[in-house]
């Protein structure tokens, strides 16, 4: 069996009809893969679209402020991507005078661009021979051949990058890469794939022994932290609230929060409103404090999962530094505090 035809043959027949399919330009295919990092294609189809409409160009992007970029954002998380690509975009315009790095090695500099972006881009806009190792051709390969390396260690990636190396073809790489990803993403999925119309059935080696379930191999990630979040969001009689936004290097940077009160275990009532009586712009004797969610939000990221309280805390008094409650769903904020605003309907 020809492996690489087989592939193709069936991605022919198979394959989804994306946007990104539809051209070489690299710059769409730069967002594209930018945006289905930890994506999945349902949920990323729309963002690329509203980028493509909102910045038809890398040097619309470059010129954008990075608020309005984080706000397009809102709701596919690791928002360090999109800063990534702002910041790559104005690399490319203002370094590069708008011309587009056009080999693996160069696309490698970008911000944000690892191996497999830099494959991606190289071979589908370029016909460069270099291959792309994702989640999908991790499981592909690992099954078809057998192979039980951790992929997610030094050694398996450079196990799994050197075998996808050697099978890509120097004629039209790009849809030998775009074929191997989408049988991994359509046929041979995570779970329950069904291995009895798949065309590599009588040649998979862990279909034959039975460890379809079990590849690839994955080494299990540290611990999970618990985190406790509390939000005050804050209602002052002249109809205004109180955002921040967050600073430094953690999770959202630059995104937009109500006042955050972390706690080391859960919160309750009385936790909180001592610290609220210290707050500069609270009169002790004219708010009101009352719990939003009876029960705690548990907002899960891949490495610490945020149990998340949101406290109403009225004010009978004004707040000449708040912003008016009808601007609030017009700031960048993380879907947390987005699908809060939504359901508390200012």
């Amino acid at each position: 069996m020809n492996l690489q035809q087989t592939l193709i043959n069936w991605y022919l027949v198979n394959k989804r009809d994306l946007p990104w399919r539809n051209t070489t330009n690299p710059y769409y295919i730069w967002l594209s893969e930018i945006i289905l990092q930890q994506t999945q294609v349902a949920q990323g189809l729309p963002y690329y679209t509203s980028f493509v409409t909102n910045f038809p160009s890398v040097f619309d992007l470059a010129k954008a402020d990075e608020s309005s970029i984080l706000k397009l954002w809102q709701g596919l998380g690791y928002y360090s991507r999109a800063r990534n690509l702002h910041a790559s975009a104005q690399y490319i315009v203002n370094e590069l005078n708008g011309e587009f790095p056009n080999t693996y090695s160069e696309l490698l500099k970008l911000k944000g661009v690892g191996d497999y972006t830099a494959s991606a881009i190289a071979s589908i806009s370029f016909n460069e021979k270099t291959a792309v190792v994702d989640g999908n051709v991790y499981r592909f390969l690992s099954r078809f051949y057998g192979i039980d390396t951790p992929i997610n260690i030094s050694k398996g990636f450079k196990e799994f990058k050197a075998l996808a190396q050697d099978l890509i073809q120097s004629v039209d790489p790009a849809t030998f890469n775009q074929a191997i990803m989408e049988f991994g993403a359509r046929q041979c999925k995570p779970k329950s794939p069904d291995c009895t119309v798949c065309p590599f059935n009588e040649s998979c080696v862990a279909y034959a022994k039975g460890t379809i379930a079990s590849l690839p191999v994955k080494i299990k990630a540290s611990k999970v932290k618990k985190k406790y979040f509390n939000y005050l969001v804050v209602l002052s009689n002249d109809n205004k609230t109180l955002l921040e936004q967050r600073q430094g290097k953690g999770i959202w940077q630059n995104l937009y929060q109500f006042p955050l009160v972390e706690t080391d275990k859960p919160a309750n009532y009385d936790m909180i409103v001592d610290t609220v009586k210290s707050l500069d712009y609270v009169n002790e004797e004219t708010f009101e404090l009352s719990l939003y969610n009876t029960s705690d939000i548990v907002h899960k990221l891949s490495h610490q999962h945020l149990n998340t309280k949101f406290w109403i805390l009225t004010l009978n008094s004004s707040l000449p530094q708040g912003v008016p409650v009808q601007k609030v769903e017009s700031f960048p904020v993380p879907i947390l505090i987005g699908n809060f605003i939504e359901d508390f309907n200012f």
